[in-house]
């Protein structure tokens, strides 16, 4: 398994670390909408901004929180929609293992 990328930072700052989790669980956690849903809305953001390693990490999350694999592709022609192509080529080199 890779490094975690935070490593560093969770070395240099753990207070923010901690902070970041507690971030992380207050937005994703079921609301209005549901966690798979909220985890496939900023693997797309990811895709579209580039971030194959984010893409990969979400939509792995959004698998295990029972998002389907239709679904991923459904948030990845919305992010295509709006971001262009780029974001199908990220979205590609992220999802290869997992998919």
């Amino acid at each position: 398994m890779p490094e975690n990328p935070l490593q560093t930072i969770m070395t240099l700052d753990p207070k923010l670390i901690e902070h970041l989790k507690a971030t992380d669980e207050f937005i994703y956690s079921d609301g209005a909408l549901p966690k798979k849903i909220k985890l496939l809305i900023a693997m797309a953001f990811d895709a579209a901004d580039g971030a194959a390693n984010g893409v990969r990490h979400l939509a792995g999350e959004a698998l295990k929180a029972g998002a389907t694999k239709e679904e991923i592709a459904e948030a990845l022609r919305v992010a295509y929609n709006l971001g262009g192509v780029g974001c199908i080529y990220t979205a590609a080199q992220g999802l290869k293992d997992i998919v």
